[in-house]
């Protein structure tokens, strides 16, 4: 038996990725494994790589957070050499969509923001095993992260805004019964039965106009026409944070910006381990050898600054590509010039990256279907704007809107401040300063982006992709209320633009096939990486699912007893489902909330209820009013359920008993 044979018998014969979603969990001698969302020290074991392959090679194709995710845990847990693991990108520079560029003098940019929770496992797992960034040796970058967070709690004291400077009141999510009963029935819908469904298409116009959906839709960049499925993988994910989505209070933030925070320590901790980086190269197609069912990667076709080269693949190596990007094609613009796109709506074109992906898919349907998700740019795009600002009207209002005093070093806005009345959709928001290490200290950097590139704006008669930075400035001037000053606000503030055309293409409606595995059928070599590819359960759009689909694609090539475990099962747990409820219901006791006090209020359980606002007395009547609307008023069940709980409640209090 050679090399190849055995390792995919060894493959075959470990479930990597688990799905908790898939059947009933039961623990006997037949299963050695735990729970399939289990986390925790025990998940953290290393698994014991089989026999190092002599010569095998690794081949990696972006250099963003998954492909650099998939060469940190090649390291780690497959046990190879750095020296034998490439990294090919067509930039010339580490990250990927996770950029922070720019100085005080020309202005800085970042295209967006990373806002996260604590239940990024996978994330996690990588970053408390690299280096710190500013703290003594020993210390890793979550050492670092909870340090920060866990000194400077986020939360935001302005979320919603409109009229011109006023807060919008956003102490709750504001859904009406009928709303509430959208949101549990989309829970309990299968994800099976959502193929293609649109988020408009299912919510009820009112809905979409709720402080519920201002508040998910700019957090999370949603748009009314883009997957329904999407959305509650999300519910379920964040589930145990939707009591903390009004003011953010859910949310942790890095110090400095993604690159700065994330990719800086990563590629110098890989570049320590003989990673190599070879910039300037855009691999656009994969030759592929088909025998009896299997696909095996015989070669990657590049171009190598400008020039058609051909890598060969080896027997014995394994290649890890990325499908798709956020922010391909991104057009830039500035203070006085506007963005202009390259990109046609429906074609990418041969020069995008884009283009692996599409000419995988020709090959075979187990690669997806890139274009449901590139071929519409007017219903992905969006834009933002950075801007770099010194003393001025603009700080002065935002001073009034902080959390703490923006050159504090502290928690600033604590997030976006949405527009709710904004043509675009506009938000902003200033995180922890200096945004860059080296940033002045009398700079601020604030950000920018907006939702609806077709609107006009409210100010500025035309819509965003049209304006340059000044007019952009302009739009958010008008709506924080400070039109008069705008002239000292310009002069003291540099706008960068970024018109992304796919931004939100991950969103995109989709069907079941549309996007491929993570190891797609049959392939034995070849894993396939970022925000196009098919994971169990997680979502999309988060560097938690980047780093899970390089973790998946490493164990599963690579052979490694270990599994990849589904998402953080907070989802199921009974606290976060009654928070929740409490939160849907616009922080008002749930239908039958009383009744679950009046029979666990004296039990062990009674510390998993949300606290009521009445006292023992008023609790009696108020549980056998919800008793008397469920069963009705006068009923002999009604009289003998609540001689049952008052004697159940008695029979806790009872120590003989």
């Amino acid at each position: 038996m050679n090399r190849a044979d055995s390792n995919s018998q060894s493959r075959a014969s470990v479930r990597v990725e688990a799905n908790v979603g898939e059947s009933f969990w039961r623990k006997s001698a037949k299963d050695t494994l735990p729970p399939p969302d289990m986390v925790g020290p025990y998940m953290r074991n290393r698994p014991v790589p089989g026999m190092p392959v002599p010569g095998r090679k690794a081949w990696i194709i972006g250099s963003g957070i998954a492909g650099m995710a998939a060469a940190f845990y090649l390291i780690r847990d497959g046990g190879m050499k750095g020296d034998d693991i490439t990294i090919l990108d067509g930039l010339r520079v580490t990250g990927g969509s996770l950029d922070g560029a720019g100085n005080a003098e020309d202005g800085y940019i970042v295209r967006g923001g990373r806002e996260m929770n604590w239940n990024y496992d996978n994330f996690w797992d990588l970053f408390q095993d690299v280096p710190a960034l500013e703290l003594p040796a020993g210390y890793s970058v979550l050492d670092e992260y909870r340090w920060v967070n866990d000194n400077d709690p986020n939360w935001s004291k302005a979320r919603l805004m409109h009229k011109q400077g006023q807060l919008r009141d956003f102490a709750t999510l504001g859904l009406s019964k009928a709303h509430q009963w959208e949101v549990v029935k989309l829970l309990l819908k299968r994800k099976e039965d959502l193929d293609d469904v649109t988020i408009e298409e299912y919510f009820s116009k009112s809905f979409l106009e709720t402080n519920f959906w201002y508040l998910w839709r700019s957090m999370f960049a949603f748009e009314n026409w883009q997957s329904l499925l999407e959305m509650k993988l999300y519910m379920h994910r964040f589930l145990d944070a939707i009591d903390g989505l009004t003011d953010m209070s859910a949310l942790v933030f890095p110090k400095y910006n993604q690159y700065d925070s994330f990719v800086v320590p990563l590629t110098r901790m890989l570049q320590e381990q003989g990673v190599r980086v070879q910039f300037d190269t855009r691999a656009h197609d994969l030759d592929l050898r088909e025998e009896g069912g299997e696909r095996t990667v015989t070669a990657i076709r590049c171009k190598v600054e400008g020039r058609e080269q051909t890598i060969a693949v080896g027997a014995d190596d394994v290649v890890f590509a990325l499908t798709g990007s956020m922010t391909e094609g991104t057009a830039y613009g500035d203070m006085d010039t506007v963005p202009v796109l390259a990109r046609a709506n429906a074609d990418p074109g041969e020069d995008s990256d884009w283009t692996l992906w599409r000419n995988l898919a020709k090959k075979s349907p187990v690669f997806g279907k890139p274009d449901k998700f590139c071929g519409d740019v007017a219903r992905s795009m969006w834009e933002s704007a950075t801007l770099t600002c010194k003393p001025s009207p603009l700080i002065d209002k935002l001073r009034e809107l902080a959390v703490n005093d923006p050159y504090s070093g502290k928690t600033v806005t604590g997030g976006v401040i949405t527009f709710t009345d904004s043509n675009w959709v506009m938000s902003f928001t200033c995180n922890r300063q200096p945004h860059f290490p080296e940033q002045p200290g009398d700079v601020l950097v604030l950000w920018v982006y907006a939702l609806l590139m077709d609107k006009d704006g409210n100010h500025i008669k035309k819509p965003m992709p049209e304006c340059t930075g000044r007019e952009i400035l302009a739009e958010l001037c008008h709506h924080l209320g400070i039109s008069e000053e705008f002239d000292a606000v310009a002069a003291n503030t540099k706008v960068r633009l970024a018109l992304m055309p796919y931004i939100t293409a991950q969103f995109m409606p989709r069907a079941a096939g549309d996007r491929p595995h993570v190891v797609p059928q049959g392939c034995t070599n070849l894993a396939l990486l970022g925000q196009f590819v098919e994971t169990s359960n997680d979502v999309i759009f988060t560097m938690e699912s980047s780093v899970r689909t390089a973790r998946i694609g490493v164990y599963t090539l690579l052979g490694l007893p270990k599994q990849v475990p589904d998402i953080s099962p907070t989802q199921y747990d009974i606290r976060n489902i009654l928070k929740g409820a409490r939160a849907l219901n616009n922080n008002a006791p749930f239908p039958g909330e009383r009744l679950l006090h009046r029979l666990l209020g004296s039990s062990y359980y009674a510390h998993v209820l949300p606290p009521l606002p009445e006292n023992e007395e008023t609790l009696r009547e108020r549980a056998e009013a919800e008793l008397s609307s469920l069963l009705g008023k006068g009923s002999q069940a009604l009289m003998t359920a609540s001689g049952w709980m008052g004697r159940w409640r008695e029979g806790l209090r009872d120590k003989s008993k």
